[in-house]
């Protein structure tokens, strides 16, 4: 990680928590964080369930909790006949700062095409929020030797066309798939050598964004591999996903390498 451009440490609770442990859970992470420094340049963003929105943002506000709100998904319009959906347009008045998007769930289980995250993009960006972009590869891609190609695929369809300046502000997230909720977490040559594929990539049509762009490492983070995996050039955080709902796991990802 190049000290630069910072990190950013995002916890993704998925469908878990109803707000009343959503309540819980932040006030134990926040008692942590509290209790020792979060290293310089480094952020840190909570991404609950829509229905526990509203009661972490209360609690973080209230009590200056030192995280950023986070969203988990968004649609692309800002309103309309959507039953079920939620727009950015909607998050961003609960003081939202990022919502992931392209999330290998999201398009293996809600059929997300590279069009439709580019879509969610343009409405996060549109409303003064961060979107966090995920990219990854199955095994298959991986035992095929398809997987850099898929990843700068994935990269060029979204990011591609947009100014250097909002390219660099956006936060990518290298997600193998094989190693989400598995315990089988890449190995950091894995994650640093596809992270400097994104940057390389994202130096072919945005030159000047390169340098600057958080690319995060997610799946299966643990507190025992997070230092090793963010010592990498190219690896500026992690996007964290069932160690982040243990207070105790979550706050040593956090502080990780410091």
């Amino acid at each position: 990680m190049v000290s630069g451009r910072g990190v950013l440490i995002s916890g993704n609770w998925k469908m878990n928590e109803n707000h009343f442990e959503a309540l819980k859970l932040v006030q134990e992470l926040a008692a942590l964080l509290a209790a020792g420094t979060i290293p310089p340049g480094r952020e840190v963003s909570l991404h609950p369930p829509f229905t526990s929105l509203r009661t972490v943002q209360t609690a973080v506000e209230s009590d200056h909790i030192p995280v950023a709100l986070g969203a988990q998904n968004c649609h692309f319009e800002d309103r309309g006949a959507y039953t079920g959906e939620v727009s950015a347009e909607m998050l961003a008045k609960l003081d939202v700062r990022y919502v992931i998007t392209g999330h290998s769930e999201r398009r293996q289980h809600f059929a997300e095409t590279d069009e439709i995250v580019a879509r969610k993009i343009d409405a996060i960006l549109r409303h003064g929020m961060l979107p966090i972009v995920c990219v990854g590869e199955t095994l298959a891609e991986r035992d095929a030797g398809a997987a850099e190609a898929k990843v700068r695929g994935q990269v060029r369809a979204v990011l591609e066309g947009r100014p250097s300046e909002v390219v660099a502000s956006i936060v990518l997230a290298y997600e193998p798939i094989w190693a989400i909720g598995t315990g089988r977490a890449a190995s950091p040559t894995d994650a640093e050598e596809m992270c400097a594929a994104i940057r390389s990539e994202i130096g072919r049509f945005a030159p000047s964004a390169a340098a600057a762009i958080r690319i995060q490492y997610g799946g299966s983070v643990t507190p025992e591999t997070a230092a090793e995996l963010l010592s990498g050039e190219d690896v500026d955080g992690f996007l964290v996903g069932g160690a982040s709902l243990d207070a105790q796991r979550f706050a040593a990802i956090v502080r990780a390498g410091a």
